[in-house]
């Protein structure tokens, strides 16, 4: 009832796309919508509406370089973190009923498949290779 209650209460203004967008604006650490698109392989013009919609939405931010000032680096807002805040801890419970409901082998054994599936299965969000090569 607490994890819903917390839902009722928020926008659920995040299409699927969108999320999909904040998270890869999360892992690659405050990118510029260059960056962003490259990531995606989109076009600047579709990364630059995206991000026009999460910064209307309140949910990104651009924010100066301070080294360029030519240069903004979208930037997850207060709104999106306690968005997040809420997943995660609903992933928690998620993880604490798992480990109570099954045996420690096969606890181990999800434990095992979901970091299989997270770092070898889906090598197109390789984000730490995405950074070596575009310098961020």
């Amino acid at each position: 009832m607490k994890i819903y209650s917390r839902f009722e209460n928020r926008e659920a203004t995040l299409s699927a796309v969108e999320t999909f967008s904040m998270e890869v604006i999360m892992a690659m650490e405050e990118p510029t919508v260059a960056q962003f698109a490259k990531m995606l392989d989109i076009s600047s013009p579709n990364a630059a509406h995206r991000v026009k919609c999460l910064v209307n939405k309140g949910y990104v931010e651009k924010v100066q370089s301070p080294e360029d000032g030519r240069e903004f680096h979208l930037r997850p807002t207060k709104k999106y973190l306690d968005f997040c805040k809420i997943n995660e801890d609903y992933l928690k419970i998620i993880m604490k009923r798992c480990e109570k409901r099954f045996s420690k082998e096969d606890f181990a054994k999800l434990n095992e498949m979901l970091d299989i599936i997270n770092n070898e299965l889906m090598p197109e969000l390789d984000i730490e290779e995405f950074k070596k090569q575009w310098g961020n």
